[in-house]
């Protein structure tokens, strides 16, 4: 009996429960609870005991321990936010990044917690070590204008600090804690000596584990062929650093290959960050290394749980990490199905190499697909063809981009001469990666309501196989099953989402907008951005895009340069190819920044002057210059998209005054449907305007903000002039369907 997985697995399943199902006022009593009936096993008989007892005492302490863990740890920190506004001393422990408005550091307050620290620019001169003291105003982390989030709780920082005096700056003193970060930049140093382009920014990935220097295009393509994996430090990693460890100290040497070996990956574990993939990779891999010393044979679920369970005492939030949800459920699989279907027999070659790389990508996927169904609303079927191709030579790339930048510490000719090979791979795969997300249908997307249901079904005819015990030529029956049905749900989702003559989608993208129309294999896009940074407005509409069987978006019109309504152009250029770009004729350095962006993808640039009307299928889209002048707000463009004797109109974030210009500037016609101005702004969407357009219904595009949006006044004026409202924030994605 695996004693310590039991335990290890109980214990985690206590912690998730405390995250996802227990009300916080009852996690002690059910903690305390199970623990009496884990006392209470003591009495059942000898068989039965000891699974009891560790299943329960595993779960038990995994509830009281988080518990605790919140009322000693996470509370003390959260009761600052109580006098908000105070001066701290901030220990700065990760280098700098750029914000949307300056900078942002991780700092250390006191021995059990972290804050994230904004901040201007001037930020981004701290090193790890310094002391910095300034006075700031603290937020939770945890609840953000109160939304519940796990994005920080789950690495350990439990305040926000914003800064609100000038900061005084004290240089660090040189602390042994922080060499694996220094040792981190000086590795990035040397990688941008040997690398460009593409390339510098895979190997930062793949050998620091940092993608944030990533370009959107190569980002969009390993992701969209399900590759981006490889760029997570863990078990590929590991075992490439353990195979020069035993390279360099000999096959037969298992105690000095484990004490260097287990060295090395503690290391590069902390030089890359102690994220839960690693964490588990070198956990992992050091029972592997000591199993041998202490007579005894690996295991991989006893191991593996031994690696929850670490990461889960020094913090139970990091259960909500994805990270950590997607990483082990990977492994998971690996270690229950890939020996499963694993090829049998001993012929060899090429065959069996297919067949094993396909069972180990199967292991992988078969709990990960839900995890990236929930959070990312996608899945890549493309993905077991992508690892085929191209694992062995992301380890190869590794390897040798490793070697290279060693090398290169020495003798850097020598390491740019070597960094050829590992860069010449990266071409490889990064090629193959765009040409599999090019596919069509080489992903499928939860826009598609269909596709849960499909989900489902594969994943239950799959169970009934392997619970019933049932032979190979069942599980083959099932997967052509599954196939037939996938073809299916495609085709149909497809037909519902453009059955009309014209079809509008108002894009759930937050506090942003995005309007995704499709006519007869023509199709436009007004707006393409969100003021969320979780939301990805341009993946949103590749999303759609490509769910309903659309490769090209003829037109992107771009209303104004504000950031919430243009964010998403780069990732939706980076998965789209995109015919003409309209845009206002302004001034603007982002907006410069935009169109330069689109000429280099081949994108036309229209700037609009005058009226201009653009054939839209069987509809026909009109684009408005602007009519008023001041902000970006009044000098952006009017969209109307007319079919037949259906209008739909878009104002973008123009004001009451400046409709009050288009109304008299512009003849425009009764609209069907109105896209409420600036997202339900009290200053937008005016009585004047509702009575000349007489809009029988209004779409409201808002997300989580901090400016009331919608505003009451606005939704009032809606309903006095007997409009029907459907909102983003609440209902989703808007489908409007003209017959």
């Amino acid at each position: 009996m695996r004693k310590l997985a039991t335990f290890g697995f109980s214990f985690a399943a206590g912690v998730f429960a405390v995250q996802y199902l227990l009300p916080g006022s009852y996690v002690l009593a059910a903690g305390l609870g199970a623990l009496a009936l884990g006392i209470a096993a003591f009495f059942l008989p000898r068989s039965r005991r000891t699974r009891a007892l560790l299943i329960l005492l595993g779960v038990g302490i995994g509830l009281v321990y988080s518990w605790s863990y919140a009322k000693v740890i996470q509370e003390p920190y959260l009761q600052l936010t109580e006098l908000p506004r105070r001066n701290l001393s901030m220990e700065v422990c990760s280098w700098p990044e750029p914000s949307t408005f300056g900078a942002k550091v991780t700092v250390r307050l006191g021995p059990f917690g972290k804050a994230v620290y904004y901040g201007d620019k001037d930020l981004l001169s701290l090193s790890p070590g310094d002391v910095v003291t300034d006075d700031v105003y603290l937020t939770d982390a945890s609840n953000i204008r109160g939304s519940e989030t796990t994005a920080f709780t789950s690495r350990e920082i439990w305040l926000l600090a914003y800064s609100r005096g000038e900061a005084a700056v004290e240089p660090g003193r040189g602390s042994a804690r922080y060499l694996p970060l220094y040792l981190k930049k000086s590795f990035q140093d040397q990688i941008d000596l040997l690398f460009t382009g593409d390339s510098r920014a895979m190997m930062r990935a793949l050998l620091t584990g940092d993608r944030g220097d990533m370009p959107k295009h190569v980002s969009s393509d390993l992701e969209e062929s399900g590759l981006y994996h490889v760029t997570a430090v863990s078990g590929m990693h590991c075992t490439i650093l353990l195979t020069l460890v035993a390279a360099l100290t000999g096959k037969h040497r298992r105690r000095l290959k484990a004490a260097v070996g287990m060295s090395v990956l503690v290391l590069y574990m902390l030089m890359v960050g102690c994220t839960p993939s690693v964490v588990r990779a070198v956990v992992m891999n050091a029972c592997l290394l000591s199993a041998p010393l202490f007579r005894r044979d690996g295991d991989p679920p006893t191991s593996l749980a031994t690696a929850l369970l670490l990461i889960l005492l020094q913090n139970p939030f990091a259960c909500a990490s994805i990270s950590l949800q997607l990483s082990f459920s990977a492994a998971a699989g690996i270690v229950w199905l890939t020996p499963k279907v694993w090829p049998k027999g001993e012929h060899g070659g090429v065959a069996r190499f297919i067949a094993g790389s396909f069972a180990v990508t199967a292991g992988a996927l078969v709990f990960t697909i839900p995890l990236s169904a929930y959070y990312f609303d996608f899945f890549v079927v493309v993905a077991p063809l992508s690892n085929l191709l191209c694992l062995e030579a992301v380890s190869g790339q590794f390897l040798f981009g490793l070697i290279a930048v060693l090398v290169s510490y020495i003798w850097l000719p020598l390491g740019q001469v070597l960094s050829f090979a590992s860069a010449g791979i990266g071409w490889y795969v990064l090629g193959v990666a765009h040409q599999l997300s090019s596919i069509p249908y080489h992903a499928l997307y939860f826009c598609n309501g269909y596709l849960k249901y499909w989900l489902a079904y594969a994943y239950a005819a799959f169970g009934i196989c392997a619970v019933s015990g049932a032979p190979r030529r069942r599980h083959l029956v099932a997967a052509a099953g599954c196939v037939l049905t996938l073809i299916l749900t495609v085709h149909l989702a497809e037909k519902q989402m453009t059955g009309g003559k014209l079809d509008l989608f108002v894009l759930d993208v937050g506090q942003g907008q995005g309007v995704l129309m499709a006519s007869q294999g023509r199709t436009a896009l007004v707006d393409c951005g969100s003021g969320n940074t979780f939301r990805d407005a341009g993946g949103t509409a590749a999303d759609y895009l490509n769910t309903i069987g659309e490769r090209k978006l003829d037109y992107l019109v771009l209303s104004h340069y504000d950031t919430d309504h243009t964010n998403g152009v780069e990732s939706l250029l980076a998965r789209v190819e995109v015919g003409t770009m309209l845009v206002p004729e302004m001034e603007s350095a982002y907006g410069e920044e935009l169109r330069e962006l689109a000429q280099i993808h081949g994108v036309q640039v229209e700037r609009i002057s005058e009226e201009r009307s653009y054939a839209l299928g069987e509809a026909e889209l009109t684009v408005y210059p602007p009519v008023g002048s001041g902000s970006s707000n009044e000098e952006g463009l009017t969209a109307l998209c007319s079919c037949g004797e259906f209008d739909f109109l878009a104002t973008g974030d123009m004001d009451s005054a400046t409709e009050r210009k288009l109304i008299e500037s512009v003849s425009l016609p009764d609209v069907e449907v109105l896209l409420a101005g600036h997202h339900g702004s009290r200053h937008s969407t005016s009585t004047e305007l509702l009575q000349a357009v007489m809009p029988e219904a209004a779409v409201i595009s808002a997300g989580e903000n901090s400016y009331g949006h919608p505003a009451e006044e606005a939704l009032r004026r809606l309903v006095l002039e007997n409009v029907e409202v459907y909102r983003t924030d609440l209902q989703g994605t808007i489908h409007i369907s003209v017959n």
